[in-house]
């Protein structure tokens, strides 16, 4: 992951923590180790000085062996650490300048060993990382972790201290007139409500003989007062933001007492008003007229991904805005795979299946794992700006941009009559300006591994013919390497 000809480049971030560790195993890499676990993974360096620019350089440990020894004994050790996530090949010995140093590579903890915590205690010894170094989670997002961690998904709970009567059976109705035009004939379509919803999963019986509702059955088609006394803080928020002068031109939430407020109403009425300026080309089909697009297709998909991933323990609340040039979908909880895992499909490990089983019994969503992929396959054959997926913490949520722009990697390249000199040049700059962009090049693909040109480009707010030029110059100093054909190209950090 780290280039160690180069080690002076890099800074402490995200991924990076440095440590000169010459007295022996430092106490504070307990915290750091449960950070990184609990966040997206990192590395951390023993025998590596910060200076006082922030590079970092290598010092020489007297007794590396030693000291990895130490750290497999303690890492193995419960009373330490509650679980090692670690093999032989994350933790190395390495040669720099002619110092040894240790490189240990921490993963990202899947979800069924998430909280990693230390010394004992989850509430005290959980640790997240964020921009400022290592931070002690709070309750609620050990909480979260441990919900995440369970066998059953949040949904499948049955909450016996309820009775049917939460349901608005306005939406029970609506459901089922869907489901009966989707698929005519099923053999559930005769069913008592009682019965149908104890088949679809949003009632289950509990230790009473009685039928009492499942956490998924409320959030589908409970009132928003019942769903709140179960789920505080639930909130449900659509905005458009069409003009710059006012807040929004429009606004749908959970709390405003003249609908339902749950889920599945709101899917319906946030899907009309983020589909109502798609452009649908004429086309016949069988005869009729169809008014269904590929984009269609994908904004339904990220809607009910949104919906069926969303933590609706967490807090701040599920918020939609419309805008002109774009739609940001953003949910609370974290992701339950990694971020480049869910891009490119074939993996699915949702936080909430029985919601997922509801909407795909109305047509509403894709087969598992194959969802994100095809919004990023339709936007860029629509020729718009990639989608961007972000994860943030304190608290958890998960955001998705999508643009409703055409990208501008469709203008033509500039033509040089002299590649070679590109390139000489692109070695041999020297300008501040310069110097701080490939540092946060550098900086970028450290914590998220890799990336494409587009991501680059919106971070630095660049053309990406610049960023192509920085990227070139990195390459040519072996710290940046390119994989995989023109346009699907990311860039990674030379391992």
């Amino acid at each position: 992951m780290l280039d160690f000809d180069n080690l002076e480049k890099y800074r402490e971030n995200n991924r990076i923590e440095a440590k000169k560790a010459l007295g022996g195993l430092p106490r504070s890499i307990w915290e750091t180790y449960s950070a990184f676990a609990n966040t997206l993974g990192g590395v951390i360096l023993l025998g590596v000085e910060e200076y006082a620019d922030k590079s970092l350089h290598p010092v020489d440990l007297p007794d590396p062996e030693g000291m990895v020894k130490d750290f497999w004994d303690a890492v193995n050790n419960p009373n330490k650490a509650s679980v090692n996530i670690l093999s032989d090949k994350n933790v190395q010995i390495r040669v720099v300048d002619g110092n040894h140093i240790i490189e240990i590579t921490v993963p990202r903890a899947q979800r069924y060993d998430r909280p990693v915590y230390v010394d004992g205690n989850p509430l005290r010894g959980t640790y997240r990382r964020n921009g400022e170094g290592d931070y002690r989670c709070t309750k609620e997002e050990v909480q979260a972790m441990m919900r995440d961690a369970a066998i059953k998904t949040q949904d499948m709970t049955l909450l016996e201290s309820m009775e049917l009567d939460v349901f608005d059976y306005d939406s029970v109705r609506r459901y089922r007139n869907r489901m009966k035009n989707h698929r005519p004939g099923h053999v559930w379509e005769e069913l008592e409500d009682g019965d149908f919803l104890y088949k679809l999963g949003a009632v289950g019986r509990g230790a009473d003989g009685k039928l009492h509702p499942t956490a998924a059955g409320l959030l589908m088609f409970g009132f928003e007062y019942e769903i709140v006394k179960e789920y505080p803080n639930y909130f449900l928020d659509y905005q458009e933001r069409m003009d710059e002068s006012t807040r929004w031109t429009d606004r749908i939430v959970s709390t405003s007492g003249d609908w339902s407020g749950n889920v599945f109403d709101f899917y319906f009425r946030v899907y009309q008003r983020i589909a109502q300026d798609i452009k649908v080309p004429f086309k016949m089909e069988n005869g009729e007229r169809v008014d269904d697009t590929p984009v269609h297709v994908a904004l339904r998909e990220a809607l009910a991904n949104c919906l069926v991933n969303a933590d609706y323990y967490g807090s701040r609340g599920l918020v939609i805005v419309k805008q002109k040039d774009s739609i940001t979908i953003s949910n609370p909880g974290g992701f339950r795979i990694d971020i480049q895992t869910a891009i490119s499909g074939g993996v699915s490990d949702p936080r909430n299946a029985a919601l997922i089983k509801m909407f795909n019994l109305i047509n509403i969503g894709e087969r598992a794992g194959s969802g994100i992929p095809n919004i990023y396959r339709i936007w860029r054959k629509q020729g718009w700006r990639e989608p961007a997926i972000a994860e943030s913490f304190e608290p958890e949520r998960i955001s998705l941009v999508l643009p409703l722009e055409k990208s501008a990697d469709k203008k033509p390249l500039i033509e040089t009559a002299d590649k070679k000199a590109l390139i000489e040049t692109a070695d041999k700059r020297k300008s501040a300006k310069t110097k701080g962009q490939c540092e946060e090049i550098i900086s970028y693909l450290t914590i998220h591994v890799s990336a494409k040109n587009s991501d680059l480009a919106n971070l630095l707010d660049l053309k990406p013919t610049r960023i192509r030029e920085l990227l070139k110059g990195l390459i040519a100093e072996g710290i940046v390497v390119a994989e995989g054909d023109h346009k699907n190209r990311i860039y990674k950090l030379k391992s």
